[in-house]
């Protein structure tokens, strides 16, 4: 090679596969199905259609290359895979919920919040006194969940959880409400036979269902239901004696409250939420709103 003659290197770079985007609203709609559970209650909460919801499943499906749901005939159930994804693309959506909710011009609380509780807390006491912070908060939009089952506030089957019994879970925030009272009620033509009614064998896990079984072992259950409602209609229509929590028997003339002198449950309730979920303002407002609610109805719930 000539003295002074340029040198040409020449060399090859490595193979770079460029890693797809992820799409948020992807992110948002796998939130929402893993929610709600089917296609059409999914396309309705995010009012779209069914083929816009399935289309955004794919999609992240696809990119992180597993399958995160199961399809099954009454719906879509979580994989492994879909269950692990939950817990990061929640918090995800949460937290541009919040984002949402900082960037907005006005000052309104607004978007969604999921409450639940046990049926009979909400049918019978609960509904009838929201229409207050409805007033306060019109752009709040409430969803209950009545369950007497614990649903996971860790994977954010709800934002805030009413629970009767000291809670198990030491990472939640847990505010107590008071006692709720029971009393032991039939009918005024009932009220002096010694017949109960009873909670059905698939209610072991409520603490009040285990009492009544065993204060009363020998004593026939001539109906049974794992509502506590039914529980006090039956008891009206002289099935029996029933359990029934004071605020559903309160006022009412067709139930009579008889054996006064027993020594009945007395569960605390507790409200429990995440701790990071309180610091957002709609799911903060709500609770506080129910710890004023409870403590201003003391009567039925005792500190």
């Amino acid at each position: 090679m000539a003295a002074g003659a340029a040198i040409l290197y020449i060399f090859t770079m490595p193979d770079r596969k460029r890693t797809p985007d992820l799409d948020w609203q992807d992110v948002r709609y796998f939130v929402a199905l893993a929610r709600y559970g089917t296609l059409a209650a999914t396309a309705r909460a995010l009012h779209v259609n069914h083929a816009t919801v399935a289309r955004r499943i794919e999609n992240l499906e696809a990119l992180l290359g597993s399958a995160l749901f199961e399809r099954r005939p009454e719906g879509y159930a979580l994989t492994v895979e879909g269950k692990a994804v939950l817990t990061e693309a929640a918090a995800m959506d949460e937290a541009a919920l919040s984002l949402r909710d900082r960037l907005r011009t006005d000052t309104e609380i607004r978007g969604l919040v999921r409450l639940t509780a046990p049926r009979s807390l909400l049918d019978c006491f609960l509904v009838q006194r929201l229409a207050d912070l409805h007033e306060r908060h019109p752009a709040i939009d409430l969803e209950l969940i009545g369950d007497s089952r614990v649903r996971s506030l860790a994977r954010r089957d709800a934002d805030i959880a009413l629970r009767m019994g000291s809670p198990k879970d030491s990472d939640l925030i847990a505010r107590r409400l008071g006692t709720v009272g029971y009393g032991l009620y039939a009918s005024p033509a009932y009220a002096r036979k010694v017949a109960s009614g009873g909670y059905d064998p698939e209610s072991d896990f409520i603490a009040e269902a285990a009492w009544i079984v065993r204060r009363f072992p020998d004593q026939r259950f001539a109906f049974r239901s794992n509502s506590q409602v039914s529980q006090a209609t039956a008891a009206r229509a002289a099935f029996g004696v029933a359990l029934v929590p004071d605020f559903i028997a309160a006022g009412d003339p067709g139930l009579k409250r008889v054996f006064p002198e027993e020594t009945l449950p007395e569960p605390d309730l507790w409200l429990l939420m995440r701790r990071d979920l309180a610091k957002i303002p709609r799911i903060r407002t709500v609770a506080d709103y129910l710890i004023e609610l409870f403590r201003r109805e003391g009567k039925w719930f005792p500190a």
